[in-house]
């Protein structure tokens, strides 16, 4: 008995061409026809922030002087660079560029000098050298602060203190603060982790007491900060079209472009809120390869027996594999050195906790590795709590604890948070 097709758009294709009414050329015209009246809902085009501006002829920046803090990632959704579209429109001048954490290219990982931008002649200067906020020098002459980068959805990773240090410099100038708003990679659903205290906040890896895993996009961040901790600069948040909460960036249509030299894919960046905590413990974060934050590991692991401990926790939507490699990130921890590694595979990112994962990480590697396995003075400020390594490590407290202890000020966060949401990016 012949089998029925498969259901959907190839099977009804399939079924039809079986009977003879579609020979091979006009089978393949009709399916690409079907694939752009009916394109798949696994993904939607999403028009970022820049996108809409353009689509405005820039009309809000008429007659201004700007200055744009960007990189690589800034960038409209057809592949066009923000500086380009500013640089070209006669809408606006566009005189200065700034640069954060990693460079304009986004291909450098250590402190970044100011220089020109060879295609246009403009200044670049940087915002993680000799100063990581916008002096009055670099803004004379500016009209508006336009910020137009990718952030990955992480308290700790620079971007974000990167523009609320240009916030508090556009105030004190008496400019105004644009924000070209991109979506959350990791989705603006879950809000997770532990929120710093007050008097470990101040640098770029923990600007204000924020969660780990905000949920916010850059757009609603500096809303939050703007209000919240009292910047009040003259603010305009410029909104995406199309991107909804539940997103990940995989959803939105829009190319990946990895955001610095070790944030190369999204699982990375899903992993990172979480297990990303482990670089502020004597644990290789796989930088260098092709999957870092994705895998961890040192010389003196014993990664067989720690995975199979992992495992052994069935821990929701991830799996652990040992896989050996080598980091070859220039000035990071055993660089050149082989490792024995995990890899973090997830299986059900719906399920996977990275905050949860990490607890859980951390207590399973030291439970191993006693001695060997120590942290940084840094640790406290990335993880966002320093009594976690005592509690992990010395006192045996379980993670889910550590989670339940953390509620309090989570649920006082997503409150204060609920105010600066963006309406259209809901359902």
């Amino acid at each position: 008995m012949e089998a029925e097709p498969p259901c959907g758009r190839k099977g009804f294709l399939l079924k039809w061409d079986r009977e003879g009414i579609l020979d091979p050329g006009l089978w393949r015209i009709f399916g690409l026809l079907l694939l752009v009246l009916f394109p798949s809902p696994s993904s939607a085009q999403v028009k970022l922030g820049v996108d809409v501006l353009a689509e405005t002829n820039f009309e809000i920046l008429h007659g201004k002087n700007v200055g744009l803090i960007t990189n690589h990632t800034g960038r409209a959704s057809d592949g066009q660079s923000t500086i380009d579209l500013l640089h070209e429109t006669d809408q606006c001048d566009l005189i200065a560029l700034f640069c954060p954490e990693h460079g304009i290219r986004g291909t450098e990982d250590t402190n970044v000098g100011s220089s020109l931008d060879q295609k246009t002649g403009l200044p670049i200067h940087s915002l993680y050298g000799k100063t990581r906020k916008p002096t009055p020098a670099m803004l004379e002459g500016l009209d508006v602060l336009v910020f137009d980068i990718q952030d990955i959805g992480t308290r700790f990773y620079t971007y974000i203190g990167t523009m609320a240090l240009a916030m508090e410099a556009a105030k004190e100038a008496k400019i105004e603060f644009m924000v070209l708003d991109r979506p959350n990679p990791i989705g603006g659903v879950r809000v997770e982790g532990a929120v710093p205290p007050k008097k470990q906040c101040g640098g770029l890896t923990s600007i204000y007491p924020i969660p780990t895993r905000h949920g916010m996009t850059v757009g609603e961040l500096a809303q939050l900060f703007n209000d919240e901790y009292e910047i009040g600069c003259n603010l305009n948040v410029v909104p995406m079209k199309g991107w909804k909460r539940s997103m990940y960036f995989d959803k939105t249509g829009l190319t990946w472009i990895p955001t610095s030299p070790n944030m190369r894919t999204l699982n990375g960046a899903i992993c990172y809120p979480g297990i990303g905590v482990l670089e502020g413990t004597s644990i290789s974060c796989g930088r260098g390869t092709d999957q870092p934050f994705e895998m961890y590991g040192a010389p003196y692991l014993n990664a067989e027996k720690v995975a199979a401990d992992l495992n052994s926790q069935n821990l929701p939507g991830v799996r652990f594999d040992t896989h050996p490699f080598t980091p070859t990130a220039k000035g990071h921890k055993f660089q050149g050195q082989p490792c024995q590694g995990i890899l973090v595979t997830i299986t059900d990112r719906t399920q996977f906790d990275p905050i949860l994962t990490g607890l859980h990480f951390i207590q399973t590697i030291h439970r191993h590795h006693p001695t060997e396995y120590t942290k940084e003075d840094r640790f406290a400020t990335l993880i966002g709590d320093p009594e976690v390594w005592k509690e992990l490590t010395e006192v045996g407290v379980a993670p889910e604890s550590i989670l339940e202890g953390w509620k309090p000020e989570l649920e006082r966060f997503k409150k204060t948070r609920q105010k600066y949401l963006i309406p259209e990016y809901k359902e």
